[in-house]
């Protein structure tokens, strides 16, 4: 039995030590927020945040997060800069077809919740690894930098 705290939450799971923790979320938690793009932990749409770090969860076994925090988006609002890139994703239209956008609304969050002032240069190190087949990068980048500045952001 393998205990982990998910969104503040105790759950027990009885998997191998090796199944991915996408997989524990979305097939045993069902937590569909996170999404299985790749399987390889290239394109982020399996993001969460693993003590506040962007971490993909389709490559990272369960057994290596016990004791640890895990986030999904489902709990992204619960913290100031993740309600912050919430609203700027809706102010600035970012959503396409939105497979990807949980994966870059986590990222973009433990961005925010570690640099408060990104430059272009830090969001595109942080966003890189991120697809998003509709290619809505501008807005993202647009989108990061109004969560800065927003004073959700501010307040935190």
């Amino acid at each position: 039995m393998i205990k982990l705290s998910i969104n503040g939450k105790p759950h027990e799971f009885n998997l191998a030590d090796d199944v991915p923790l996408l997989w524990a979320l979305r097939d045993e938690a069902h937590m569909t927020g996170t999404k299985f793009g790749c399987g390889m932990a290239l394109c982020g749409a399996c993001t969460v945040h693993v003590d506040g770090v962007a971490t993909r969860s389709c490559v990272l076994p369960i057994s290596s997060v016990k004791g640890k925090k895990i986030t999904t988006i489902e709990a992204a609002a619960s913290r100031p800069a993740g309600r912050a890139v919430q609203a700027a994703w809706l102010s600035k239209e970012v959503v396409q077809c939105g497979y990807c956008q949980s994966g870059q609304i986590m990222s973009a969050t433990a961005l925010l919740m570690r640099n408060k002032h990104p430059s272009d240069a830090e969001i595109d190190e942080a966003m890189s690894g991120n697809v998003c087949r509709c290619g809505t990068y501008q807005r993202i980048r647009e989108a990061i930098k109004e969560a800065a500045a927003s004073a959700q952001l501010k307040g935190a």
